[in-house]
């Protein structure tokens, strides 16, 4: 589904991907784990289309990404990508059904449709009770799996997550990684997650070990 071939980049002097190789199959969850500087997020970030790389390609489902323009691009990450990172990025002002319906909305689907989604969601998460709150009335883990629906709204081909669970508490963070393998279960969704939690990406259906901008054994 998800394929990265031969992955450069280079910030300045410093090479940080060092021609990485990786494929994603639907339904996988899949962790990326090692130390900090070794490449992990930058990799997702060119996976997601949120960067580019120096050379290389990525495709999703036969679209070859790097061909698209940056008008198209949006318009694919859009529709085919659901990010969660860290830091959940809810705004403020809007509340979590708001919040959840957003990407929806800017992809152009209809109002209604797009609510009734954003409540299905919401219930699925444990958190349809927090439907009319806003961030600063909702603890970390509930904003969290706010963001997690915000990610599942357009019925993404894949959720690429960089340390979810990295501003959580064990307790918060062990249920995070539970939601996801029940929405792989449910939806047959596919995860490419960033972790420095080797106990959590043990659960994943495989785990990839970065070091110094190389995938290795």
């Amino acid at each position: 589904m998800l394929k990265g071939k031969n992955i450069y980049k280079r910030y300045g002097s410093v090479e940080v991907l060092k021609g990485v190789d990786m494929e994603i199959g639907k339904g996988e969850v899949v962790s990326i784990v090692g130390p900090s500087g070794s490449g992990k997020s930058t990799l997702l970030h060119i996976l997601g289309t949120l960067d580019k790389a120096d050379m290389g390609s990525v495709s999703m489902n036969g679209t070859e990404i790097n061909s698209l323009s940056p008008k198209k691009m949006a318009a694919f990450r859009n529709r085919h990508i659901g990010f969660v990172f860290q830091f959940h990025h809810l705004l403020p002002e809007f509340t979590a059904l708001e919040n959840v319906c957003i990407p929806g909305w800017l992809a152009g689907r209809k109002k209604k449709e797009v609510e009734e989604k954003a409540k299905e969601l919401l219930q699925i998460l444990n958190i349809g009770h927090r439907m009319e709150n806003k961030p600063n009335a909702m603890s970390g883990g509930e904003q969290q799996r706010v963001a997690v629906a915000r990610a599942l709204i357009n019925t993404p081909d894949i959720v690429f997550a960089d340390e979810p669970t990295g501003n959580l508490d064990s307790a918060n963070a062990k249920e995070l990684h539970q939601l996801f393998f029940d929405l792989k279960q449910k939806f047959s969704q596919t995860f490419l997650i960033v972790t420095h939690n080797e106990e959590l990406a043990g659960l994943s259906d495989r785990v990839l070990h970065m070091k110094d901008g190389k995938i290795v054994e």
